[in-house]
């Protein structure tokens, strides 16, 4: 170089430049990658994971959480698997950040959540899929894009089961049954594939007719639910009027038949009475005629006001009494 200055510093009179010798960058490099090996020797495995190990790409063990030391890369490798982590899937809407008021997606996702129901009408469902990673190996090493694999399943179930109901069912009251058919047969679907994973639940977020025909679903809702507060109505009245007219029904009944029984049994006691008189009045005719007319006296004398006694044998009696008026004393 013919200038001696570079950028106006002077050069030392013996300066000279440093040379790197092809054995001093083979040295260099061979300490970055001992120090790569050294590092990825030492893997730190959280409690919700576990590690899954590979050898040249195959699968060798599963290690359990801690801090745990394998053959360095590109010998061993160790994927981290959340296996005590409740994972979701989406479908129909997506959530930008969970808070107290979360925040969704405002793109459209009708692909997803338009399906057509067993009575060829269209319904828009949009729902959560919580599930966990049961078997590591499976879930990393038996389907290829396991994440992908497992939301089509998710659709081919979900339009399967809407596909044998009606509208009215997947859209009232058939959306728990719903739910629980789609578990059971997804959970049997990811078995079968061997995917490791193992579904907790299925929570349908949301199902409304579509945008288009809202407005007459909405007035056929408002005539079912009046239809339904008529019949409450006339329940209530019914079990209103109905137990008080057969308690009232129950009450006269009972009462009639305490007063047959009664009556019978006066009827009874009459008769047994008129039969003692009879047997005692066929064995002492005077004594019983007396006796009866002196009882008959005794209920009758009470009554009268006026009371008159007089001779047996006195004669004229009546411009006596003044029956005209009442006797005086």
């Amino acid at each position: 170089m013919s200038d001696p200055n570079i950028r106006g510093v002077p050069r030392p009179p013996n300066f000279k430049p440093p040379q790197f010798s092809p054995r001093w960058i083979l040295t260099a490099a061979l300490g970055i990658v001992v120090l790569v090996m050294v590092f990825s020797m030492g893997h730190s495995i959280q409690p919700e994971e576990l590690g899954v190990v590979t050898t040249f790409g195959s699968y060798s063990r599963t290690i359990e959480p801690g801090f745990r030391v394998t053959w360095p890369a590109p010998i061993q490798k160790v994927q981290k698997v959340p296996v005590q982590r409740q994972l979701k899937q989406e479908f129909g809407f997506r959530t930008v950040r969970a808070d107290t008021r979360s925040q969704f997606d405002s793109r459209s996702f009708a692909e997803e959540s338009l399906m057509l129901t067993g009575d060829l009408n269209v319904a828009e469902v949009s729902w959560i899929t919580q599930y966990r990673i049961d078997d590591p190996f499976k879930y990393l090493f038996k389907v290829d894009r396991v994440s992908h694999t497992f939301r089509d399943m998710n659709e081919a179930i979900m339009r399967a089961v809407i596909g044998d109901r009606s509208v009215t069912e997947v859209l009232t009251v058939g959306r728990q049954e719903i739910a629980s058919e789609v578990e059971v047969r997804l959970q049997e679907l990811c078995d079968s594939y061997e995917t490791g994973i193992k579904v907790d639940q299925i929570v349908l977020q949301d199902v409304t007719p579509p945008d288009e025909v809202k407005p007459s679903f909405n007035e056929v809702n408002q005539a079912q639910q009046e239809k339904e507060r008529l019949i409450n109505e006339a329940r209530s009245e019914f079990n209103r009027i109905i137990p008080r007219a057969r308690g009232e029904a129950q009450q006269v009944l009972q009462e009639a038949e305490g007063y047959a029984t009664n009556r019978v049994n006066r009827a009874k006691g009459d008769a047994a009475l008129f039969n003692e008189l009879l047997s005692a009045y066929k064995r002492a005719p005077d004594v019983t005629r007396r006796r009866i007319y002196l009882e008959a006296m005794q209920d009758i004398y009470p009554t009268i006001k006026t009371k008159v006694v007089i001779d047996a044998d006195l004669k004229g009696l009546l411009p006596l009494l003044n029956l005209g008026g009442e006797t005086k004393p």
